[in-house]
């Protein structure tokens, strides 16, 4: 055997593999089905695609068998047929289109498969070559057992595996090898992981429940399992791919390129990125997935499905890993290709035999995620040369702007609303109309005026809720005043409850002012992404809470919603009228010019405020720290790092402009018109990106001696907060809650200061009172973080763990619920019940609850986290003020 380009790196592999009974029948039955469709010894277009030694060879039977250990004989002989299938797609487009170079061809093949799965009713179509024959077989016998929910997402995920193809094809003649965050987003439609995890749904025969299906947790769950997937394959496959079909879509190579690193440090990093993914599909399954089941209402049956799923994905990464080290298809010395047996201890109570070494190799990466201390002293971190190839234009009502946002702030309470947080000299400080003007040069002055209201109202929201909601104990308090912004945008002339504090007034007037004219569906695109950028204040709470610095891969998805470009894109779009179909906006070519665009301009601000984040705010999400914690380097090195990634995602933006967006015309074939909104919409995102990175230039928000003034206290001490006053007048009741005697509580977080607020504004607290009405009180219940230093518990899987989170043993129903099935807290009374239903407010201090109150994500706990519980490190004095 040939030498290999890398020694296999070391993997996270916490679960054992198991084997399906039922292998041998699945075997038997995959060749004669593959025969029947002349999968194999039939050439194609003169080409022999597989002999039946390369079906042998590749022993997709025992894959399945890997992956699904538990479905019955049937259900595997139809899941092994779905892989044999997509392999062989896989290797048929190589010969007959990716060898060839053959980009016409392959967009006709291509377009042919979508014929055979209708999502309703039968196919029409006739067959005319094995993938087709194979496909139109495969969903007959897929789809009558699932619901319409899942076909829809089953079609769409077979389409991305089957349509990226050509973006892989595209960089094979470009001779261009992606970036990474380009990578990862495509290797999940090309890679086919999103797939499987649809097929798995099946072999559990449990869909996921629609309410949820979209939901942040469940896409995380996908993601997370198809990037783990997807790189473990990228390291077995390295040397067929790279080094004998050319390939370029291929982790290891990607991260050799964009490093200018070695093929085995390459290797180490991409494992590095792989158990990452891994200990964030743990986390999201113990921490979110129990306050989604009861925040939606999921029923206990739906429940016990959503965690079969789970751990059917968790089956398919521990039988994967086992497969491609005995598959004669990858890399792989030192496996036993063939036996089809289980290397290691084999038997009742030997798993522990595997999860040890698993979770002593990932011990340092795990403990550094939740062992950082806040409000380090940074100091200045040299900023990389930012590359910006747009000019700067700025709109001509620029100085008016400034002065009517004052005006604006000082209305709605923005300035002085809360002692401390934002003031007339910040305000100017921070200057959102420069940011504005930068990005709508050609506004009107009443647009601009609403632009610099966003900007504004976003930026202090932003800053807020790091202030009002810094302990656990005020997660149900923040639950229900992000609940709250959805009450105050109406899309059809709906009652609005009276705003109480400075967000509030300064979201219904924006509201007002900006959808007066906009159609209802536009209105709803709008106000979902003002909820999503709402949603991500909140989640980035929870990590918080945790101590938790993100995964690289989650921290750059949500980090494009914290700082509101969803929003942005959302307000431009709806500009563009109706002259693009929407489908156009959902294509490949039109999602990386977004999303190059939004991390290069959310990267700006991390390299901009790093320091103001690190060392003033106590702050863990900024990419240079995210970083600098996963390759567990300096703070120099991974703002270089993050300098290299800007650079890239810039070129992306570039090349998809110049050639991405002239076969998306074609494609579709787009009329003038909406070519030329195309071609104005990427003009907008440069003015967007260039205006963005002027105002990062020319605010006083980021430089060391506009902290010190702004932070004329100790970098992180504690500031006494005041909160709005509380309203009067009917409906208000669930407002005016006493003021607890008990002493404020300690933040869970071990030696973090107090910071409640003391005195009347502390007692006026509509905010604060809500949460500690809620009953939640860090000792123990299920509202309670767990707290760094308790004593480990044993390691169970995580579907195990988020069943005892849930309270679903199969047995019986819950007894509790740990969020409202209905609207609750903050101002959701009225809404609720007519007339005023007073035992649906939030019990007084000292009453005893009736109803559940909102779950709080769990602290870090289950399987491996006994390394990150170490000994809490002693927080510098002081609290995050401002995001």
């Amino acid at each position: 055997m040939s030498m290999q380009p890398f020694t296999l790196p070391e993997f996270y592999m916490p679960y054992p593999a198991r084997l399906n009974p039922n292998l041998e029948t699945a075997r038997a039955h995959s060749k004669v089905w593959a025969r029947r469709m002349e999968m194999i010894d039939v050439p194609q277009q003169g080409t022999m695609i597989w002999t039946e030694a390369d079906l042998d060879a590749h022993d997709y039977a025992l894959l399945c068998a890997y992956t699904h250990p538990d479905c019955d004989a049937t259900e595997l002989d139809l899941i092994t047929d779905w892989y044999v299938w997509v392999f062989y797609f896989d290797d048929h487009f190589l010969e007959l289109f990716k060898r060839t170079r053959d980009i016409p061809g392959a967009r006709a093949y291509l377009d042919r498969l979508r014929l055979f799965m209708p999502v309703e009713g039968p196919i029409t179509e006739t067959p005319t070559n094995p993938v087709e024959a194979g496909l139109a077989d495969l969903w007959e016998r897929t789809t009558p057992a699932m619901s319409s929910d899942w076909r829809r997402r089953f079609v769409e995920s077979t389409k991305n595996l089957l349509d990226e193809s050509l973006w892989e094809l595209a960089n094979i003649d470009a001779g261009r090898v992606s970036n990474p965050l380009e990578y990862i987003e495509m290797r999940r439609k090309v890679g086919g992981a999103p797939w499987s995890a649809n097929l798995v749904e099946h072999a559990v025969g449990a869909a996921v429940p629609a309410v949820i299906a979209e939901s942040r947790p469940m896409h995380v769950l996908r993601d997370t399992f198809s990037d783990a997937v997807h790189l473990r394959n990228d390291l077995f496959s390295y040397e067929r791919e790279v080094l004998d079909e050319g390939e370029l879509s291929n982790g290891v190579l990607v991260f050799e390129k964009f490093l200018g690193i070695g093929t085995q440090e390459a290797a180490e990093s991409v494992n590095d990125l792989l158990t990452s993914r891994l200990h964030q599909f743990e986390h999201t399954t113990l921490t979110e997935l129990p306050p989604l089941f009861d925040e939606h209402a999921v029923d206990p049956v739906s429940r016990l499905g959503v965690l079969a799923y789970v751990k059917g994905l968790q089956d398919w990464q521990s039988g994967g890993h086992e497969w491609h080290m005995r598959s004669s298809r990858y890399m792989n010395d030192g496996g036993a290709p063939g036996t089809g047996t289980l290397s290691g201890p084999l038997g009742l109570g030997t798993s522990a035999a595997r999860i040890v070494p698993s979770l002593l190799a990932s011990h340092d990466q795990r403990a550094r995620s939740f062992t950082h201390v806040p409000f380090e002293q940074s100091g200045h971190v040299t900023k990389p040369e930012l590359r910006m190839p747009f000019p700067v234009r700025s709109n001509p009502h620029l100085e008016q702007a400034r002065e009517n946002v004052i005006a604006w702030g000082h209305a709605v309470g923005i300035i002085d609303e809360v002692p401390g947080l934002w003031d007339e000299e910040r305000f100017r400080d921070y200057d959102l109309p420069l940011c504005a003007a930068g990005i709508h040069p050609d506004a009107s002055a009443d647009a601009l005026d609403i632009s610099s209201g966003w900007l504004a109202w976003g930026t202090y929201g932003d800053d807020y809720y790091p202030v009002f909601f810094r302990t656990p104990e005020s997660y149900p308090a923040a639950k229900a005043q992000t609940e709250r912004f959805s009450q105050l945008m109406p899309l059809d002339g709906e009652p609005t409850p009276e705003p109480v504090n400075a967000l509030e007034r300064g979201l219904l007037d924006l509201w007002t002012r900006t959808t007066a004219p906009m159609a209802l569906d536009a209105r709803a695109q709008f106000r979902h992404a003002i909820e999503i950028m709402a949603d991500s204040w909140v989640w980035e709470l929870v990590n918080a809470y945790h101590n938790r610095i993100p995964d690289p891969v989650d921290y750059i998805e949500m980090r494009r919603r914290t700082f509101g470009s969803e929003l942005t894109m959302s307000l431009s779009r709806i500009g563009h009228g109706r002259t693009v179909p929407p489908e156009v906006y959902r294509s490949r070519p039109v999602l990386a010019m977004e999303n190059s665009a939004m991390d290069y301009a959310c990267m700006i601000n991390d390299i901009y405020s790093y320091q103001k984040e690190i060392q003033f705010e106590g702050e863990i999400h900024n990419l240079v720290l995210v970083v600098r914690n996963f390759f567990d380097t300096d703070a120099q090195t991974a703002m270089t790092i993050v300098g290299d990634l800007m650079d890239s995602r810039m070129r992306e933006f570039e090349h998809v402009v110049a050639t991405g967006l002239p076969a998306l015309f074609e494609d579709f074939d787009l009329d003038d018109d909406a070519q030329r909104t195309l071609l104005g919409y990427a003009e907008e995102l440069r003015n967007w990106l260039s205006g963005i990175l002027e105002w990062h230039e020319g605010c006083r928000r980021y430089a060391e001696p506009d902290l010190l003034r702004h932070f004329p206290e100790s970098p992180g001490a504690p500031r006494d907060t005041g909160f709005p006053h509380l309203p009067s007048g009917l409906g208000t009741s669930a407002f005016r809650i006493t003021q607890p005697s008990a002493p404020a509580r300690q933040p869970a977080m071990a030696g973090a200061p107090s910071r409640v607020p003391s005195g009347l504004r502390g007692a006026a607290s509509v905010i604060g009172r809500a949460a500690e009405s809620a009953g939640v009180d860090g000792s123990g219940t299920s509202g309670a973080i767990s707290t760094p230093g308790v004593p480990p518990t044993a390691p169970v899987s995580a579907a195990g763990r988020s069943a005892e989170s849930a309270g679903v043993d199969g047995s019986s129903p819950p007894a509790t619920s740990s969020l409202p099935h209905q609207p609750s807290g903050l101002g959701t009374a009225a809404a609720r019940v007519k007339p005023l239903d007073e035992s649906a407010l939030p019990p007084r201090p000292g009453a005893k609850s009736s109803g559940p109150t909102p779950a709080i994500p769990r602290g870090f706990s289950g399987l491996g986290t006994a390394a990150a519980r170490v000994t809490p490190p002693t927080r510098a004095a002081g609290a995050a003020a401002t995001s």
